[in-house]
């Protein structure tokens, strides 16, 4: 009995890689392209949050945006990494349409049947900043946007009482803020006594806070793989420490935009936030919304 061997040793090579290729894909972690999913495609090194699934020409596309806002579409499949680990990127199963009542992010239970856009009441929620109403419009955006009211960033809090006189409260036109790191003694709390003894003030503003230097913080520490938000030296910026504790690139605004799209997308619904945060935001909602 005779046995043949091919001739062509590289090619004999190349299959037998092509294969262990193939047993290794097999064993790659199915992981759904769920939107707000962080990705790199591997081979152009692309990062994105994952924005949508779309058939193109007879292939399921995956749609990432990156931090700048641009877009890119890669073919689902392998050659992913979620979490720095290789996966094989799938496309999201339907859910089951749900029995009972459907819950919001924010825990809240959602009306039933189609909603009607309702315009903006004169009421609004203020933050100190972006951060902060992102955070907010994630696990809160859907019970606002059925109220009608509307979350603004300030930009910081020092001209807080000038900002308020402009606004100019009143019982249909109620204004609910919301400040950082607002404890007995602090900046922020000397801010709060001044704005609400302001004239019209009384029943119509309403000045809340966290404990927190900055709203990251208030995302439980777990979500983000630390089991406690690092304290951060005096001198040092709070988003600067926090990312270099974290192992991030920390060199400047895009670096620290960049970081808390990282720790936002962690973020799923009330459940990953810290009590002093949720019940804060929920009684300033329940105080503008008053009819």
């Amino acid at each position: 009995m005779s046995v043949s061997f091919p001739t062509d040793w590289s090619a004999w090579g190349a299959q037998d890689v092509a294969e262990r290729r193939r047993r290794q894909h097999r064993t790659l972690p199915r992981v759904p392209a769920a939107v707000g999913t962080e990705v790199q495609e591997r081979e152009s090194g692309w990062v994105g949050l994952v924005v949508g699934v779309e058939a193109s020409g007879g292939i399921k596309l995956v749609r990432l945006r990156d931090y700048d806002g641009q877009e890119r579409a890669f073919p689902l499949g392998f050659g992913f990494l979620v979490e720095g680990q290789p996966v094989e990127l799938v496309a999201p199963v339907s859910a089951a349409k749900p029995t009972g009542p459907r819950r919001t992010a924010s825990g809240s239970f959602a009306s039933s049947g189609p909603q009607q856009a309702r315009t903006a009441r004169a009421s609004r929620i203020w933050v100190e900043g972006t951060h902060d109403a992102e955070l907010v419009e994630k696990v809160w955006g859907e019970d606002l946007r059925e109220v009608g009211i509307v979350v603004e960033p300030l930009h910081g809090a020092d001209d807080l009482a000038a900002a308020v006189k402009e606004f100019q409260p009143g019982p249909r036109r109620r204004l609910g803020v919301l400040l950082d790191h607002l404890v007995s003694g602090s900046k922020e709390s000397r801010i709060a006594e001044q704005t609400m003894a302001l004239p019209g003030a009384s029943g119509n503003v309403l000045v809340l806070g966290h404990p927190y230097v900055d709203v990251w913080q208030a995302v439980k520490p777990e979500r983000v793989g630390l089991k406690s938000w690092p304290v951060i030296p005096r001198g040092t910026d709070v988003k600067v420490g926090t990312l270099r504790a974290l192992g991030l690139p920390a060199a400047g605004q895009r670096d620290i935009a960049h970081g808390w799209k990282q720790i936002l997308s962690r973020v799923r619904s009330y459940t990953d936030l810290e009590p002093s945060l949720l019940g804060r935001v929920e009684e300033l909602i329940d105080f503008v919304s008053v009819e």
